[in-house]
Formats: structure tokens, C-alpha cells, sequence
């Protein structure tokens, strides 16, 4: 059973979510179904001022694999569209006779569970979209632009990110967004995608995407199997503006963590975009899972104006309360 205050929240705080997703996200004990993998022990409750957050339900152990998570959508980044699978973004080797606009999957099964979204991509001509993007430094646009065929392919519904926190937008950023929205839907609508399957792509609607992506994507760096949790440790102060990203996606429950310069959790990415949340250090019950959303090697001025910046708020972590 779920805690009545955890379903209250579900109701309140998650509408768009059905009752499976829920019971996911609020669940901490085991039914009692053998069959059925334990859920994840945590919990997803309000704190007094962060929002959201993830708690622990009960000790967690250094090291110790809390959960798993797969995407809602995930894209590779533009340097690594021809390296990695187009779908898990697994590093992946050409073909013979590999052939641009060609894109690769590391296997059949990642090709079949792609085929929805990418009988759409594959049909339009982005050359101009991805020209845009490339000439203004953009990613997030490339995971609307997925999202975007995701909803028309049916995989999808225009309303699957509205659960995640948005960022606030000025008036002038979603202007800017406009010529976006332009080059995606033109390029969607010279493929024959008919109108009333556009009709959910209009400015409203890209811009609250892009609100959301801006706050909760992740960028992708992949781990090698076998990393041992030293390593761990120090992939979790990699710097975020790295350049070894194999691309971008957003996660639903991690999306949830908040953030802390000395975290707790890190999430990291073994072979592909599956992504694995795991404890740094020992965790009590009833304490708060947090991660660090940047470089948490950087001095506290300049971690603090990168939040304030990318994320929109000013942290008061104790590491920052004690200048450090």
C-alpha cells in the first residue's frame, strides 16, 4: 500500500501521471508477488523548499545500485550522430558502406523499438533545422525535434513532459524559439505529415517543452562496464561542460533529485543511455538523495552563478552556507 500522504501528493502534485506510474514513483516496500522486482527504497515526497525530492526508505549502503532509470527521450549529441546508437547511444562502429544520412543501432532490437519515431525523422529533410541549431550552439532543440515525432508516431503524448519542473522563460527566449518551431514544423510538414497530427506543435507547446528539457535533461557521458566505485567518485566531479557527452536525455524519477555541491548520488551511464543511480557514501533512512547537477570540483562563486544561470535558483547546500 502506498502512505495515504504519498497518494494525496500523487493526486496533487501529478495529474498527468496513471495509477501504475504512481504506485512506481511512491512505492517503497515489496508486494507480496515474489515475481515482481522489489521497487527501488526510496520514496518521492515535498521538501520545505526544494520542491520534489527523493528519500531514502531505508539504509543505503556506499556504492549500492539504488535504481535504474530508461528515457522519456533521449537524442545524440551532433558530434556523435555517426559513433553511437541512434536509440541506447551505446558507442557503435559502421557499417561497410556506411552512408550519411544513414544513422547507426547498435542492434535489431534497438532498430524495432525506434521505428516509430524514426519513420517520421527519416523522412524529412532536417538539413536546415540542424544547420540553425548548429550555427547557435543548440542540443535541447534536437530532443524536441525527437519528442516531437514521438508524439505524432503515437509513441507518445503531447503531454508527457508536463509532469517535470519548467524553467522560467522570458518573453525574448521563447521569441527566439519561434525560428525553430518554424524550420521543425516546415521540415515536418514537406515530409506529408498531415496537419492534424501537427496540431499539438505550436509555440505553447515547444516552449513549455523546451522549459522543461532546459532543467532536466542530463547529459550523457558513458561509463565502461566494470568501473570500479573510486572511479565513480571521481566521474562525479566531471565537468559539465565536457566535451565527451555522447548526447542528452530526460529521465522521469531522476528528474526528481535536487541538488547538493557534495552529494550523496550520482547517476551514472554504463555502455548506453540506461541511466544508474548509485550511493557515494552511506545513506540513512529518512535522508534526502541528492546529486550534483555541475562541477562540483569548481570554487563556490562559480558554481553558484552556474546554478543561478543553467538552473535558475541559488544553492544553499551546507558546502556553500560554509563558503567552502
Amino acid at each position: 500500500m502506498l502512505p495515504l500522504l504519498s497518494r494525496r501528493l500523487a493526486q496533487r502534485f501529478f495529474p498527468h501521471t496513471n495509477r501504475l506510474l504512481t504506485t512506481y514513483l511512491f512505492s517503497t516496500t515489496s508486494g507480496s508477488n515474489p515475481s515482481r522486482p522489489s521497487p527501488p527504497p526510496i520514496q518521492v515526497l515535498l521538501t520545505e523548499s526544494a520542491g520534489r525530492g527523493v528519500f531514502a526508505t531505508r539504509s543505503i549502503q556506499p556504492g549500492e545500485l539504488i535504481h535504474t532509470a530508461k528515457p522519456l527521450v533521449s537524442h545524440p549529441s551532433v558530434s556523435s550522430i555517426d559513433k553511437v546508437c541512434y536509440f541506447c547511444l551505446k558507442n557503435s562502429v559502421r557499417r561497410l558502406g556506411f552512408q550519411a544520412p544513414e544513422v547507426l543501432f547498435c542492434s535489431e532490437e534497438c532498430r524495432e523499438q525506434a521505428k516509430g519515431f524514426y519513420e517520421v525523422e527519416k523522412e524529412a529533410d532536417w538539413s536546415a533545422f540542424v544547420a540553425h541549431c548548429r550555427n547557435r550552439g543548440l542540443k535541447y532543440p534536437f530532443l524536441a525535434k525527437r519528442l516531437a515525432c514521438m508524439v505524432i508516431s503515437g509513441v507518445t503524448s503531447a503531454d508527457s513532459l508536463d509532469i517535470l519542473q519548467p524553467a522560467r522563460l522570458s518573453a525574448e527566449m521563447i521569441s527566439l524559439m519561434e525560428e525553430e518551431l518554424y524550420l521543425l514544423r516546415g521540415a515536418l510538414e514537406d515530409a506529408g505529415v498531415k496537419d492534424e497530427q501537427l496540431t499539438f506543435l505550436n509555440i505553447e507547446w515547444y516552449a513549455g517543452v523546451l522549459a522543461r528539457i532546459r532543467i532536466n535533461a542530463f547529459r550523457i557521458e558513458l561509463a565502461q562496464a566494470g568501473t570500479s566505485y573510486e572511479d565513480l567518485l571521481a566521474l562525479a566531479a566531471a565537468s559539465v561542460e565536457s566535451e565527451a557527452a555522447v548526447g542528452n536525455a530526460v529521465y522521469l524519477l531522476p528528474s526528481f533529485y535536487n541538488h547538493d555541491c557534495d552529494p550523496n548520488t550520482h547517476i551514472v551511464w554504463v555502455e548506453n543511455v540506461e541511466a544508474r543511480l548509485k550511493a557515494l557514501r552511506e545513506i540513512e533512512a529518512g535522508e534526502e538523495l541528492r546529486i550534483c547537477y555541475i562541477d562540483a570540483s569548481m570554487d563556490r562563486d562559480a558554481r553558484q552563478n552556474l546554478l543561478s544561470n543553467g538552473f535558475g535558483f541559488e544553492c544553499n547546500c551546507p558546502r556553500c552556507m560554509s563558503n567552502d
